[in-house]
């Protein structure tokens, strides 16, 4: 599996995600970049976020953040 920018993308998403609380999401509004829109459908229809415009972390989506942001924090992110 090879780093496309869409997969780095939705880590860049993910990462958004403050772990210390289940009470923040995010939202995508109407007018951000299609990048980020695209981004959070396709988190969306992989079930790790609650809705396609952001909302909140599914518990698949609190697992694979809390992967990603660790590996993020270890290679010095």
């Amino acid at each position: 599996m090879s780093l496309t920018p869409a997969l780095l993308e939705e880590l860049e998403m993910l990462n958004m995600f403050n772990l210390n609380t289940t009470q923040q999401g995010i939202k995508i509004h109407h007018d951000a970049a299609p990048t980020k829109i695209a981004t959070g459908k396709r988190l969306f229809e992989k079930g790790m976020i609650t809705q396609a415009d952001g909302g909140y972390l599914t518990a698949l989506g609190l697992q694979t953040t809390e992967h990603a942001q660790a590996l993020i924090a270890m290679l010095g992110g």
